[in-house]
């Protein structure tokens, strides 16, 4: 047995085991329980149901294992009404279930509960389970069928150890299971109807659907004696159980729109299983088959095919309170069948080698689509309040990419609020929606994707008990950036705007179950917000110290098709610029944050010594109506010809280039640049545009201060400048631009930031959490502490007040203990209160 030091770590186990006529059995495996088992017997609870024996199994139950609780039921109330019995006699915060006919292996309740202790999101433990001599394969892995029907497979392997890797898998087995107690109550538990057979897949069912994970964990080891205690079940007893189960758990749990094809098909299934088992002649009563003398003499029938019947004729029985379980499962539900598909491994197995069998399983697949239900790609709906048409900034380019990606494995919607939307073609459906019609695309959604204002557009989704998976693209800090745009406003407006944004962004903080940034720096800023507003639990932390599986980093990408010239678009076409000149390209808008007026007198300079510099600005007017010129744009335009340069040494394009042919610009042009002031805004902004200079292979030189500052200096693909230094950023325009061998150096360079670069690779945390979406681990319902702060008696709380009372004094003396002492009978006045 484990000593007593870490005791206070370790959570209160109760093991559960059920007894019916294995007095034998029982008492084996509650003498292992407490004297093998490697967990501090003061942390172990040991509590045996006798389900009814009444054949003296209690009283020998009672005299073999003294330190064991026995519960004895009135009425055999089966595994799971057995389970549950003992459930709620329990004092444990973690529920073992253990067979009676089976043994475990002495690191059993510790893995498991290692498990449970380092990932909070995990409800349940699978252990791993062999034959009792230890050779073969009992449980390592559950699969399901579209009918319902829960299998253990590789039962009967041999062992080889080809499955000691913990996984996730929909169900354990409930001869070897693990699960939080607080959980179990809030799930009642066993489902008591099936009686036995299938609770324990459906329990797993349900902790899925709720957002739980169940891990198969192999250290978790026992040894089986398979249906020991069935060894006086008829197989037609076993059948008729089976059957009626797989429908009840099938009905239960699915959707609605799965339920409307399976659940007939799975019924007619059933019917043809028994007909198939009996090897009933299924044309016995056809008209044409009639003799001169109608035979209406009675047909015997299998009890193995009645079984079918019966179960389906009961099961019909059931409908009234299982339609009510139904409905507690379906409004629970925070996950879809689409997403439970892969835990359910081969779904469309047919489960039964009988050639009549197989036959009507594959018609009843092909009439029902059932290949569809099962194999139906996910519903993602990404949402920006951006312009999405030909011309579109940076939040359409981001969103309409996430579409694009996403919509090679899921089925995606790209849905803007704005006014504008008249996209060029894509492979994924693309709608305008104003605020009252947002909702029937989120209702439409599995997962929904949305960024900047959406999530306020739609006040069911910011509700603390909506089960829609969120993600949260964060990429742009509003705040910040309105701290920029906002001088141009009067105080109180912009205190206000400021307030409201703020608070616009920590209501996504607070309701999102991901999030996406787009840089390492905008990481360290999210996850100051976050722990501000409580989202870092130790749960969380627990479950993943990187806390990567709720914040990661997604930068904006880049095409990874290379740019192709489809048109002129430059050189030897704008006015004033021929196919000779140097061009200096900045690819974007002109906003408050940037500083082009530094860029102006730096292209000033140059063009004293060299007559051939051209600066073009691609963007002056922004796509999406809603977004106002801003003030720097006039101060631009002003210094430009302020200093003589407008339509010599600078131009501006004063619409918007379509996206589709910014390369075209790219292509036509020798270096880009970026230049900004040095302010809280910059440091963690990602300027978007500026990637596409990556894409182009075009040598960059930008201001430091920022994330895309860092990689130029990491990667040296381009200068990086301080801010505000004409003198410098003339100096480094000159060097990309007549220093051949450093430009070729640069571009070469490019190459392969480049591959890193595709929408395909920074999009990879945004594609892995789409394909196994679950809520946050800190939104997860029945999630609070596995181990609990002790209760202190009166002797220790004694002591404890007189050593506060020494701190005080000493801290600052009567007073400082006065002012303690108001605030202490304040607080316990209040929770009075707030108890009535």
């Amino acid at each position: 047995m484990a000593g007593t030091s870490d005791l206070s770590n370790l959570p209160l186990v109760s093991v559960i085991v059920v007894n019916y006529r294995g007095a034998d059995d029982t008492v084996e495996c509650l003498r292992a329980l407490r004297e093998e088992l490697d967990y501090p017997a003061e942390r172990l609870e040991v509590i045996c149901v006798d389900n009814a024996s009444g054949d003296g199994s209690a009283e020998r139950i009672r005299a073999a294992a003294p330190d064991v609780r026995l519960v004895e039921s009135d009425r055999n109330l089966g595994f799971a009404g057995g389970c549950n019995l003992a459930a709620r006699n329990a004092s444990g915060q973690v529920l073992a279930f253990l067979n009676n006919d089976a043994r475990p292996d002495r690191d059993w309740v510790r893995s498991a509960v290692a498990v449970l202790r380092a990932e909070p999101t995990v409800g349940a433990v699978a252990s791993k389970v062999l034959d009792w001599e230890g050779r073969h394969i009992d449980f390592v892995d559950g699969g399901l069928t579209w009918f319902g029907m829960g299998y253990k497979r590789h039962a009967g392997e041999v062992d080889d150890h080809s499955h000691d890797a913990p996984r996730d898998v929909l169900f354990g087995t409930g001869s070897a299971l693990f699960v939080r107690a607080e959980l179990f109550a809030a799930l009642d538990g066993f489902d008591e109807r099936f009686f036995m057979f299938y609770e324990d897949v459906d329990l797993g069912w349900r902790l899925n659907l709720r957002g739980w994970r169940v891990r198969y964990e192999p250290r978790s080891l026992t040894f089986h004696r398979h249906h020991a205690s069935m060894t006086d079940i008829a197989s037609s007893r076993e059948h008729y159980l089976l059957e009626r189960n797989a429908l009840a758990a099938l009905y239960k749990n699915v959707s609605d729109e799965t339920l409307a094809k399976a659940l007939p098909a799975a019924m007619a299934l059933a019917v043809r299983r028994a007909t198939a088992r009996g090897e009933i002649d299924p044309t016995q009563l056809e008209i044409t088959r009639r003799s001169e003398s109608e035979d209406d003499s009675p047909v015997p029938i299998d009890r193995s095919a009645l079984a079918g019947m019966l179960a389906i004729d009961q099961f019909v029985e059931m409908l009234p309170s299982l339609k009510q379980s139904r409905d507690e499962e379906q409004q629970a539900r925070v996950r879809t069948d689409a997403d439970l598909v892969p835990l359910m491994r081969k779904a469309m197995e047919p489960a039964y080698p009988l050639p009549r069998y197989l036959a009507a399983h594959d018609a009843l697949v092909e009439a029902f689509g059932l290949d569809e239900v099962f194999g139906r790609p996910r519903k993602v709906v990404v949402i920006t309040g951006d312009a999405v048409t030909e011309r579109m900034a940076g939040p359409a380019i981001r969103a309409w990419h996430m579409a694009e990606v996403l919509s090679v494995e899921h089925q995606v919607r790209l849905v803007s609020v704005n006014d504008l939307v008249s996209p060029p073609p894509a492979e994924f459906e693309v709608h305008a929606a104003t605020r009252r019609e947002l909702g029937a695309h989120v209702d439409w959604a599995d997962i929904v994707v949305l960024q900047g204002h959406v999530l306020e557009m739609v006040p069911a989704l910011k509700k603390v008990d909506s089960t829609k998976i969120v993600v949260c693209d964060v990429y742009d800090p509003m705040h910040l950036e309105l701290l920029e745009q906002g001088r141009d406003t009067d105080d109180e407006r912009r205190a206000k705007d400021l307030a409201g944004v703020t608070k616009v962004l920590n209501t996504q903080l607070q309701r999102g179950d991901f999030f996406l940034c787009a840089s390492e720096r905008q990481r360290h800023f999210w996850l100051g917000h976050l722990a501000s507003l409580g989202r870092l639990t130790p749960g969380l932390y627990d479950n993943d110290p990187t806390v990567r599986s709720l914040l990661s980093v997604v930068p904006f990408g880049l095409p990874s098709v290379a740019p192709r010239r489809t048109s002129p678009a430059i050189k030897a076409v704008h006015p004033g610029i021929s196919a000779d000149d140097k061009v200096v390209l900045w690819a974007g808008g002109v906003y408050s944050w940037f500083d082009p007026l530094t860029l102006l007198h730096a292209v000033h300079r140059i063009s004293q010594r060299h007559n051939d510099i051209r600066l073009f600005f691609l963007g002056m007017k922004h796509p999406n109506p809603d977004v106002p010129e801003m003030g720097m744009a006039g101060q631009t335009r002003a210094l430009a010809q302020r200093l003589g340069l407008t339509d010599k040494f600078a131009f501006f394009n004063e619409t918007w280039v379509p996206y589709q042919e910014r390369q075209n610009y790219l292509l036509d042009a020798d270096c880009g640049v970026t230049t900004h002031f040095e302010h809280v805004e910059t440091t963690f902004a990602f300027r978007t545009r500026v990637l596409d200079y990556l894409w182009s292979g075009l040598p960059v030189v930008t201001t430091d201060g920022d994330s895309f500052a860092d990689l130029v200096r990491s990667e040296r693909i381009g200068v990086v400048v301080p801010a505000e230094d004409p003198d410098a950023l003339a100096e480094a325009l000159e060097k990309v631009l007549y220093d051949e061998e450093f430009a070729a150096e640069c571009r070469r360079r490019i190459e392969p930031v480049r591959e890193r670069f595709t929408w395909e690779s920074v999009l990879a945390p945004l594609t892995e959490f789409c394909r196994d979406p679950r809520p946050a681990a800190d939104r997860l319902k029945a999630s609070s502490p596995l181990v609990r702060s002790p209760q202190i008696n009166g002797t220790e709380a004694v002591r404890r007040d007189l050593a506060l009372l020494r701190e005080y004094l000493d801290a600052g003396g009567p007073l400082e203990v006065a002012k303690r002492a108001g605030g202490r009978l304040r607080r316990l006045a209040g929770e009075r209160f707030r108890g009535r």
